[in-house]
């Protein structure tokens, strides 16, 4: 615990930010009124000046895009904060009852989908040149996907041993700790998502895979270092984070377990945002044609919300995932979203990782 003047400052701050949400009475920040053109978008933007985007990635990997908004809108400073998903959602619902909003920008997706709903302030996002498929429950852009995937160490499995179905991984050989999971079990989406598997099956085989007694990870994100280091053979990832390890030598690949989900994260304004034009014009910005040349470099740009591999092109996720014939479904409604909120914890029962 910090007992310096800066730590009593912050907690005494956040004392007062949750007595405001206790005492707010039920009320909330509104939306903002926005321009009804992208010319006056821009204008109302750069009186503003500046904007605050949170998102779990690191800041490194978004520099590219970011300097390329403000070369292009000159005057506007972009201030990026690593959040986690549900950290956002936390603060913005604490800062909302009190009405003092400090984020332009959030990012959401998987669990936070739904809560999100309620945070996000109206947008007509076609008016700023969203194309409608990037548009999702209205107030939401689709900016970049990480697809799960299972990824395994070149150096622990040989060729003739990589799973290709999920029946495999079930395989006694990755017993005893040689595979690594994500406990709260996000990376079975498509279970859930594709007609042909279902609850009934997904608990089946969470089931069977709690018997191999396997490396629990608390998130998928952190799932992916046992495998870097060979502490697991194979285990549950993200494609985004195999690419980026590949990138710095670690023994690392996708494999061809299908089918998987497209992980789509989406980006939006909240209510009472301080800069909500200059929030508006990012967004929009981030899902433009050259800002995802940049975001694909990285890793984090869209793919297709279903499978198709007609034409990859320069997008290394989407070309590392038609490579091994993987195939995948998004998460098309926000009542899938809602129901997959219910599907998670019946999963994390069967795991043995279910803490309420």
């Amino acid at each position: 615990m910090r007992h310096d003047g800066k730590g009593r400052v912050a907690a005494m701050a956040l004392a007062l930010l949750v007595t405001a949400a206790a005492t707010g009475c039920g009320t909330t920040a509104e939306s903002a009124e926005l321009p009804s053109s992208k010319t006056a978008l821009v204008k109302q933007a750069k009186k503003e000046g500046e904007v605050t985007w949170a998102s779990w990635n690191p800041e490194a990997q978004m520099q590219p895009a970011i300097e390329l908004f403000e070369k292009k809108y000159p005057g506007i400073k972009v201030k990026y904060t690593n959040i986690k998903a549900p950290d956002q959602v936390s603060q913005l619902k604490v800062e909302q009852a009190a009405k003092k909003v400090s984020l332009d920008v959030a990012n959401s997706g998987g669990l936070t989908m739904t809560p999100a709903v309620k945070l996000a302030g109206d947008v007509d996002w076609a008016k700023y040149g969203i194309a409608q498929k990037d548009i999702f429950a209205k107030n939401f852009v689709y900016v970049w996907a990480t697809p799960k995937v299972w990824a395994y160490n070149t150096d622990k499995v040989k060729p003739a041993d990589v799973p290709r179905s999920w029946d495999d991984l079930l395989d006694s050989k990755w017993s005893g700790g040689r595979i690594s999971a994500e406990s709260r079990a996000s990376f079975m989406s498509v279970w859930d998502l594709d007609p042909s598997m279902g609850e009934t099956k997904a608990l089946a085989w969470a089931k069977k895979l709690a018997a191999l007694k396997p490396h629990y990870s608390p998130n998928v994100t952190q799932a992916e270092a046992p495998i870097e280091t060979g502490e697991v053979s194979i285990g549950t990832s993200l494609a985004s984070l195999v690419l980026a390890a590949k990138d710095k030598g670690a023994p690392v690949a996708i494999a061809p377990v299908s089918p998987t989900s497209a992980s789509e994260s989406y980006l939006y304004v909240p209510k009472g945002a301080p800069h909500p034009a200059a929030a508006a014009l990012l967004t929009s910005f981030l899902s433009s044609d050259a800002a995802q040349k940049l975001l694909a470099k990285s890793y984090n740009s869209r793919i297709p919300v279903n499978t198709d591999c007609s034409d990859p092109g320069n997008t290394a996720v989407l070309r590392a995932m038609c490579d091994v014939d993987l195939k995948w479904y998004g998460t098309a409604t926000l009542q899938k979203y809602q129901k997959l909120s219910g599907f998670y914890p019946k999963v994390e029962r069967e795991f043995g990782t279910d803490v309420g």
